[in-house]
């Protein structure tokens, strides 16, 4: 199958259309959350909570012996919800930074859930089988409930937001600041989180307990790169993520034996690698531009306060001077010579140059302002 044959069956296709559908909600809900762990230096929390969430797939299972989604997901949620908070609780009430409660979290939760499942697998009974696609997802068995579900839970995500808006925005940049306000900031915190544990859930059958933290991250880390507001970064997450999902399943619909959730992981990559290299303001060559730029521009104004510290030593500062005498200087070049003279700084005649008042000015206002910073 082609991309264009993909996109003309999107249509009318259920499984596709819903696949999807539900891949494009998914990650336009973890593109917009994941914003919130990025700016809150939470980068590692995705990965800590999908890795706690897989024991509770387990107990769910153990406890009711269904494999019904919906029951799984809650026992993932729950056990998500407790991992989080063990994570706070740590960081709160002991001397250890944040980054060893997500490892030691991360560790105790993913060893306890592995253990679960090895025991289930050794069972007798043969409707365990399939727990294991919660490790790496599997996006063909969404249907269109949970693609419902889904739906719901962004709208509900949005609404939150919309209400909380400030209250996020203001607690992102300054706890401090926060509380002074009288602002509830453990309600608001708790509120994030949980909305964070709520998409990582709703992902794990799609993306799976490893992957999962990179489709948290990844389009908020490449939308960071293209703006410095916090709603446009929202926002253009939202739509990374949810390209991500789409073309992710396309490519992954057209191949034989690609699995959906690491091809999308791997689109949103090629997005994050993209935004590394071209974005305006912090993209590698645009920084390696305005580095040259800025480098140039140095050569021209150390020639033109030589060429000052030259011309200021006779009455008149437009009297011609030999090329060669700018030869044992290290900024001189033939080019830096042809760029003053379209700046108007100078007038070149044969061999000769000589300084106008336009770079005269020039020249003494850079000197003027070295003094200054001296």
């Amino acid at each position: 199958m082609s991309i264009s044959e993909y996109f003309n069956l999107l249509w009318t296709d259920y499984t596709l259309r819903t696949i999807t559908l539900g891949t494009a909600v998914l990650g336009a809900i973890c593109g917009m959350l994941g914003s919130f762990a990025v700016l809150r230096k939470q980068s590692l929390l995705g990965d800590a909570i999908s890795h706690a969430a897989l024991p509770g797939i387990a107990i769910a299972f153990l406890i009711t012996g269904s494999k019904d989604t919906y029951i799984l997901l809650m026992g993932a949620l729950i056990c998500g919800l407790i991992g989080a908070f063990w994570i706070r609780g740590i960081t709160t009430k002991t001397h250890l930074k944040s980054d060893t409660a997500l490892g030691l979290v991360l560790s105790l939760f993913f060893g306890f859930g592995m253990l679960l499942l090895t025991y289930i697998q050794k069972q007798s009974n043969a409707n365990q089988a399939g727990l294991d696609k919660y490790l790496f997802g599997q996006a063909a068995t969404l249907v269109e409930s949970d693609v419902f579900i889904m739906i719901g839970v962004t709208g509900v995500c949005l609404i939150i937001l919309l209400l909380f808006w400030k209250e996020f925005k203001i607690m992102l940049f300054d706890m401090d600041y926060t509380k002074t306000l009288g602002f509830n900031v453990r309600f608001i915190d708790s509120l994030i989180t949980f909305f964070i544990v709520l998409a990582i859930v709703l992902g794990l059958q799609t993306v799976g307990v490893v992957l999962m933290s990179a489709m948290l991250l990844a389009p908020a880390a490449a939308a960071r790169q293209w703006t410095n507001s916090l709603g446009t970064m929202v926002i253009l997450a939202a739509i990374i993520g949810a390209l991500a999902g789409i073309f992710g399943t396309a490519i992954s619909a057209t191949q034989n034996n690609l699995s959906t959730g690491p091809v999308i992981v791997l689109v949103a990559a090629v997005f994050v690698l993209f935004s590394f290299i071209f974005s305006p303001g912090r993209g590698i060559v645009f920084r390696e531009i305005r580095f040259r730029q800025n480098r140039n521009d140095l050569q021209l104004k150390k020639t033109l306060q030589f060429m000052y510290d030259i011309a200021k030593t006779h009455q008149n500062i437009s009297h011609p001077h030999a090329i060669r005498i700018l030869n044992n200087f290290q900024g001189f070049s033939k080019n830096s010579l042809r760029k003053m003279e379209e700046k108007e700084w100078i007038t070149l005649k044969g061999q000769e140059w000589s300084l106008t008042n336009i770079g005269f000015e020039e020249a003494k206002n850079l000197y003027n302002q070295q003094l200054k910073d001296e």
